[in-house]
């Protein structure tokens, strides 16, 4: 019998091997979940809490230019999306979604988090307790535990799998590696010595089948080769189906205006080059784009805004019923805002990813909001989210 000091020190050995091959595999465990359909969910988050007032911009209420100061944006370069909202200029590709009807934004939304730390916030934002780890799952698992199991697999882009795909479903998680490429010889000799062993023969294939699947192993951190990465896996007719990509810098407390714009700019890429990458099978697609809490309606002293609490979410896909703005917009005025400082939210984020995963894979939304988003209560639903539902 092998200790289990061992197993470690081999499991290390295979993740060293696995990245030098493109692969850098989560956790010893994992393995892909199934889901028997033709729909793709993409959840990207946004880690560090990005700035909604300033992505989609409210520029035709009378406080926000005064709120936000030299960091208002300057409407005449943005893309007005209607009589009071534009969109920032950095998402050029996400407007053109949006001309198409393919991108569809909802303003003041929030999870049931109100204070405003980064952790606390993304788990709750991933788990949907109603505080921070009170629940030991995430979302999505629970969501894969309403679809039928068959070929098809889940996938988080990320170097570990991130909170929202942890629980009892396996998941496996793909990061492109800067390591040089193992060589065939290399990769024939690490399957023939674990070919004997069940737990690792099964980790290796699993990797080596997850290293197959990426057409462009050189995508390291380019935004745009990310994105074609991800469709590479994504558009295969036996690939994943749900997957989760994680983006971070968005924590802007100092020089936001660069900032943001470099990070809208680059989420923007990325999304482009899935649209691009996934082709027909972007029809079937729908991307949830959320963050943990959005940022200060005012900006601060130093070119910045602070965390606050209501953002932005955005709905992107080929059959979504975009080309609008949901909000029950509560003003800007100070006496409008939550604690007088941040944007109030008005639509809980649970009841927009209730509606919008229920459509999408044509579940009942009473019993997606049950096992999906049990400790935040019983929600109104959103209609009409995609044009197919």
């Amino acid at each position: 019998m092998q200790s289990s000091t061992n197993n470690m020190n081999r499991r290390d050995f295979l993740r060293l091997l696995s990245a030098g091959a493109g692969v850098l595999l989560a956790s010893p465990y994992i393995s892909f979940a199934s889901a028997e359909t033709d729909r793709r969910f993409i959840f990207i988050i946004q880690r560090g809490a990005a700035d909604g007032l300033n992505t989609v911009i409210p520029y035709a209420d009378p406080a926000y230019a005064k709120l936000r100061g030299a960091l208002a944006i300057d409407v005449s370069q943005a893309t007005k999306l209607d009589g009071m909202f534009a969109l920032h200029p950095s998402l050029a590709e996400t407007a053109k979604l949006y001309a198409n009807k393919q991108a569809l934004f909802v303003h003041a939304v929030a999870s049931p988090y109100r204070s405003r730390s980064h952790f606390d916030g993304q788990n709750v934002l991933e788990t949907f307790g109603t505080t921070a780890y009170q629940i030991k799952d995430g979302w999505m698992n629970r969501l894969l535990t309403l679809l039928p199991s068959a070929q098809n697999e889940a996938i988080a882009f990320a170097t570990t799998v991130p909170m929202a795909l942890r629980g009892k479903i396996e998941v496996a998680s793909y990061a492109p590696s800067a390591l040089p490429q193992a060589s065939d010889d290399l990769l024939m000799r690490v399957n023939q010595l674990y070919a004997e062993d069940a737990q690792l023969h099964s980790l290796w294939s699993a990797a080596m089948e997850a290293n197959n699947m990426a057409d462009d192993v050189s995508a390291k951190q380019d935004p745009a080769s990310f994105g074609k990465l991800a469709a590479s896996f994504l558009a295969k007719a036996d690939g994943p189906r749900v997957a989760m990509i994680e983006t971070g810098g968005w924590d802007t407390h100092t020089a936001q205006e660069g900032r943001l714009a470099r990070q809208l700019k680059s989420l923007d890429s990325m999304i482009a080059a899935i649209r691009d990458g996934l082709g027909p099978v972007w029809q079937k697609t729908t991307i949830v784009v959320a963050t943990e809490f959005g940022r200060t309606a005012a900006a601060n002293g130093t070119g910045g805004t602070d965390h606050g609490t209501g953002s932005t979410a955005m709905i992107l896909g080929g059959d979504v019923n975009g080309g609008r703005v949901l909000a029950d917009w509560p003003g800007l005025s100070n006496s409008a805002l939550y604690e007088g400082r941040d944007l109030k939210p008005t639509t809980n984020l649970a009841t927009l990813i209730a509606a919008i995963s229920s459509a999408s894979f044509k579940l009942d939304p009473a019993q997606v909001n049950k096992v999906l988003f049990a400790e935040s209560g019983k929600t109104k639903t959103i209609e009409g989210l995609l044009r197919t539902s």
